[in-house]
């Protein structure tokens, strides 16, 4: 049988993804709106590999 984590560590856990997610998201943002005249496909593999490294998508492509 599972052992069960504790409250304070569910939270501390949750407020470390956020801020992951949070930081992920913004660096994703300022890339796409650096320029939008073009569209650089390299952005966008680096901010699925960037997600994939930080456990917020399945497995990079």
């Amino acid at each position: 049988m599972a052992a069960q984590i504790p409250e304070s560590d569910q939270i501390k856990q949750f407020k470390e993804f956020l801020g992951t997610y949070n930081k992920l998201t913004e660096t994703c943002f300022l890339n796409c709106v650096k320029d939008f005249t073009t569209r650089e496909e390299y952005h966008i593999q680096q901010n699925e590999a960037l997600a994939a490294k930080a456990g917020l998508l399945g497995q990079p492509r």
